[in-house]
């Protein structure tokens, strides 16, 4: 299935940290299995999910909140409704 979606960024590979340019929502393409991780300002972990080799994924996140995701890599995106 095709998604549409504006780029607003560059690509990041292994991002750890990133709060992925002050982005609202992030696709992150995984590489390898791997975990992501979600983080808040003070460092206190939202939530994570598994993301297996090759699937990709959208998170939506506050603009400081930080993604952690080895194996990855990852970009700003927004809605063509925007």
């Amino acid at each position: 299935m095709s998604q549409t979606f504006i780029v607003k960024g560059s690509s990041i590979t292994d991002p750890s940290q990133n709060t992925i340019g002050n982005a609202c929502f992030v696709r992150v393409h995984a590489t390898a299995n791997t975990t992501l991780t979600v983080t808040d300002g003070d460092s206190s972990v939202l939530g994570s999910v598994y993301i297996a080799s090759g699937d990709t994924v959208i998170i939506e996140k506050a603009p400081k909140d930080k993604i952690t995701c080895a194996d990855s890599r990852a970009s700003a995106v927004g809605s063509p409704r925007s």
